[in-house]
């Protein structure tokens, strides 16, 4: 491994020979000059991974060396060494993009931890990261195999969540493997929970029921409602937890978060069935009871979601509250996004503000098609990247920073999540089975029970029964169903994408974000 070079700008080197020499012993190797002239041409001419640099200088001070060093290599890190405590030089230095900041006099062990947090972070963090997961592995382990109930699977999932995070910053190989095999694990255990649990989740006046998308909004937007407050309610389709963890820092920069939670939802983890429930506040067969005009099949012509406004009107009205001022917006365009930003001023009169955005959706949908979105979401971690650059520079983040200075509630919540496909198992269905790759329903399915949830009669899923005998099918954790005809073609096609409707962890348990303006 070569040694870090560093470069020690100070007019008052020669008092400093103590620690240059601690440094050297360190193993660094260490160039010397006594002004910011000679630092920018010597910046200009030689690598370097780290410069020290006195604010205080004849000449050219410290903060106009480091101006003109961050001109020729943005990204070489600085350290600014000063007697100055005052408040206006560090918010400069700072401004300017200083990695550390010390005040004279400074000992040896202080210079010596600020380089190795600039150097050697990565290898650091990655050591750190991979000691705590073996120990939190054995507790993971036990927590699995204590026959968790619905509020502790949403707990072990959060838990495998910030692990899978912290894994990005792991570069061991060995430890990401270890890690997905204990995820899938769980996946596998967290199939056999809902298949057992389902049916009875959904019956009528179970306490013991988890929050599911037909009880979201009465029990999580609605109780935020105060009088004077305007409260939006923003859903980002098909938003993972993990993909909310990764925008939560940009939130946290205009919003004062203060609750994280998840709630699950309704199978199929699909649109037209988990956000028309969130709506409604209904399950899909009641929904069609209700809405015989309104609801559509899968077979069914016509967009799936276009009532979901109606259905919400409903929902209020029969809890009670519908004396509320509501709005209602669905973004499906960039041009939808900007017309948002140019209204939301608008909306602060209102009770409660809905705002329902696809993007994340479209990206999912359009990865499957398009060869370049598989290039740039080939798995979580780039999955996750992505939409946190898209919800950096959305109109959504545009829109919300525009009434963080005012007095409001945020609501933010999905209406199901995705997971990456690769297991491929056959299914063999008439003319009317539907498409969709997670789930299908239809009559005269046939299927290797071990692949899927299969509710034969769809009442006991809470869904509408769509023809006469016909039964719906789940698939389990990364499976993917495919027809025999063109099997390979498809096969292929689909692998490694990320799909929804199924049962999983990433489908099923999903974010719910209560935040308030700072």
């Amino acid at each position: 491994m070569s040694l870090a070079k560093i470069l020690w700008v100070d007019d008052e080197i020669e008092s400093l020979k103590s620690q240059l020499l601690f440094l050297q012993n360190k193993g660094y190797e260490v160039a010397c000059l006594t002004n910011g002239f000679d630092a920018i041409d010597y910046v200009k001419e030689h690598p370097l991974d780290v410069v020290l640099l006195d604010e205080s200088m004849p000449g050219i001070s410290g903060l106009e060396t480091l101006a003109k060093i961050k001109a020729i290599k943005s990204n070489l890190p600085v350290v600014m060494i000063t007697k100055n405590e005052a408040e206006n030089v560090m918010e400069d230095a700072i401004g300017s993009q200083i990695s550390d900041y010390l005040i004279k006099p400074v000992n040896p062990s202080q210079v010596l931890l600020s380089l190795k947090k600039i150097l050697d972070n990565k290898r650091l963090v990655s050591e750190k990261t991979t000691t705590s997961y073996q120990q939190e592995f054995r507790n993971l382990f036990m927590e699995l195999n204590s026959n968790p109930d619905a509020q502790e699977w949403q707990k072990i999932y959060a838990k495998l969540v910030y692990w899978e995070m912290e894994m990005d910053k792991s570069d061991s190989p060995e430890m990401r493997e270890v890690f997905q095999t204990q995820k899938d694990e769980a996946n596998t255990e967290f199939f056999k929970y809902v298949s057992r649990h389902y049916a009875s989740w959904i019956k009528p006046g179970n306490s013991d029921a988890p929050v599911m998308s037909h009880s979201l909004i009465a029990q999580k937007v609605l109780p935020n409602l105060s009088k004077g407050t305007p409260t939006f309610f923003v859903l980002i389709d098909n938003l993972r937890l993990d993909q909310w963890r990764a925008i939560q820092p940009i939130f946290a920069e205009s919003f004062r978060i203060l609750t994280e939670d998840s709630f699950y939802s309704i199978l199929p983890t699909a649109t037209q069935y988990a956000r028309n429930a969130i709506f409604a506040g209904q399950l899909p067969i009641d929904i069609a009871k209700q809405f015989p005009q309104l609801w559509k099949n899968d077979d069914d012509e016509g967009s799936k979601n276009q009532h979901e406004e109606e259905f919400l009107k409903a929902q209020l009205k029969r809890l009670g509250k519908g004396d509320l001022k509501i709005s209602y917006t669905k973004i499906l365009t960039n041009d939808a996004g900007q017309q948002l930003v140019n209204n939301i001023h608008n909306m602060l009169g209102n009770d409660l503000n809905v705002i329902v955005y696809n993007f994340v959706d479209m990206l999912s949908h359009a990865r499957t098609e398009m060869e370049v979105l598989k290039e740039l979401a080939s798995d979580e971690r780039s999955y996750r990247s992505i939409t946190k650059s898209w919800f950096e520079h959305s109109p959504l983040y545009e829109a919300l920073k525009k009434i963080a200075d005012k007095k409001v509630k945020l609501v933010l919540a999905t209406d199901h999540g995705s997971i990456r496909v690769n297991t491929a198992a056959k299914v063999v269905g008439d003319r009317q089975t539907t498409t969709n790759i997670r789930y299908k329903h239809g009559r005269n399915l046939n299927y290797e029970n071990r692949d899927v949830l299969a509710f034969r009669d769809p009442k006991e899923a809470g869904l509408p029964s769509p023809s006469i005998n016909s039964s719906y099918i789940f698939a389990r954790e990364n499976t993917y169903l495919c027809y025999p005809n063109n099997y390979n073609h498809f096969v292929n096609y689909y692998k490694n994408t990320f799909q929804h409707g199924g049962v999983s962890l990433e489908e099923m348990i999903v974010p719910v974000v209560v935040m308030e303006s700072k």
